[in-house]
């Protein structure tokens, strides 16, 4: 069976880095794995998405809608644009963080503050965390890509590979110790949730 994972966020969020950290940890497990990436207009704040999948053989990354068994958003906004593509009993894991387009910037047009109430109407299963938040908390923003990796892989139950060792292998050595911090906290956070 194929698992299809669709991470989007905005330029600068660091989705492709956990992208890449995920990657690495699904070939380790052994599965075949495949990954895309899309672009927007990323340097500017614009929507990138990732499209992952693994399986025993996987033959493309493209995730259609209704395929994506589980969601990552890194930015409200961006979880109501991937929504269609989340799978009937799929799931979602989103950070309530808010970053407005140039479009919202300039009064052209207006934000959705009430995407989490849309999408919890829409879907069952949805995490809301607060990653940028716990990251900020931690020490430095920049680790929220971390806090929903942990997450992600409390999520799919991945276990069997030292998730923590490929975060350290992939940041910079000097925000390794923030970064494992950050990977714990996403798990514990994912784990409330579920106990909840």
């Amino acid at each position: 069976m194929t698992t299809s994972i669709l991470l989007v966020g905005v330029g600068g969020q660091g989705t492709i880095l956990i992208s890449k950290i995920l990657t690495a940890g699904l070939v380790k497990l052994g599965f075949d794995v495949k990954m895309s990436e899309i672009h927007g207009m990323s340097q500017r704040g614009g929507s990138v998405t990732t499209q992952i999948k693994y399986s025993d053989k996987v033959y493309a990354p493209n995730i259609g809608e209704g395929e994506a068994d589980v969601i990552i958003a890194f930015e409200k906004a961006e979880s109501l644009r991937a929504l269609p593509f989340l799978k009937k009993g799929g799931t979602m894991i989103l950070d309530e963080r808010e970053i407005y387009p140039m479009p919202v910037l300039t009064g052209v047009a207006e934000y959705p503050h009430n995407a989490i109430d849309a999408l919890k109407a829409a879907c069952p299963n949805i995490t809301v965390i607060k990653a940028a938040q716990t990251a900020e908390e931690l020490g430095n923003i920049r680790a929220q890509n971390i806090v929903l990796l942990g997450a992600l892989t409390k999520v799919l139950g991945l276990d069997g590979v030292d998730w923590k060792e490929l975060v350290a292998e992939y940041v910079p050595p000097k925000a390794k110790e923030l970064n494992l911090k950050a990977y714990d906290a996403g798990q514990a956070l994912q784990a409330q949730k579920t106990n909840a």
